[in-house]
């Protein structure tokens, strides 16, 4: 696996872009494991040939005068059209905000209607995760509302079956319409054990469909 984190990446390797926003972190965990998931190979799974491009997207003010630098201060950096449009599979990640994707990754995809009219993203597959504070605090409608401008674009949209043995057993975070986390009031909650192994899970079946895809 190939991650890049560099503003600028000239390879001509398929990759997997994980977009994502994230307040308190958990949603940046979260794309880490699901960036691990995509590297995690057996003989079901391989991905051998598949970049990973880890990007975030800037936080929005309620002063429209204000705006953010072009390179964050910490984290990864911030999504380009080109990170999106070049990408061969997405994941995209919230937290929830009253049962839906927070308002910076809303901005996001409202600029993306260039890629909507070149049918760039179309046929490609994608997957959503999400994190809240509490158990019933969204999660499944905010990983919907996600799904609705992929399925605009023309996406493949995939979640997570129940053949994964923790989305039964999960007590916690976990949903077949993609990877969840239940972080508590104060947001420091770490991932537990079925939370992490869904993560990964769903990392590792976007390599395995992106990986067809592209042999096709």
């Amino acid at each position: 696996l190939l991650m890049s984190t560099n503003l600028e990446n000239h390879s001509t390797t398929p990759y997997i872009l994980i977009l994502y926003y994230s307040r308190n972190g958990n949603v940046e965990n979260m794309a880490k494991l699901i960036a691990r998931g995509v590297n995690f190979s057996d003989e079901n799974t391989s991905a051998p040939n598949l970049e990973v491009r880890i990007r975030a997207v800037p936080n929005v003010s309620p002063n429209t005068e204000q705006t953010e630098n072009d390179i964050p201060l910490q984290g990864a950096p911030y999504c380009t059209l080109d990170d999106l449009r070049n990408c061969s599979g997405l994941a995209l990640g919230s937290p929830t905000r009253f049962g839906n994707m927070a308002a910076p990754m809303k901005a996001f995809w409202d600029n993306t209607s260039a890629l909507w009219l070149s049918g760039s993203l179309a046929n490609k597959p994608a997957a959503v995760f999400t994190s809240s504070g509490s158990l019933h605090g969204g999660q499944e409608s905010t990983l919907l509302s996600m799904m609705i401008p992929l399925f605009h674009h023309g996406m493949v949209i995939m979640g997570l079956p129940y053949t994964e043995p923790a989305l039964l057993n999960t007590k916690s975070g976990g949903t077949p319409y993609g990877a969840s986390h239940v972080a508590g009031p104060d947001a420091s909650r770490a991932l537990d054990s079925d939370e992490k192994e869904l993560c990964l899970h769903l990392g590792q079946r976007l390599a395995k469909m992106t990986k067809a895809l592209l042999d096709t």
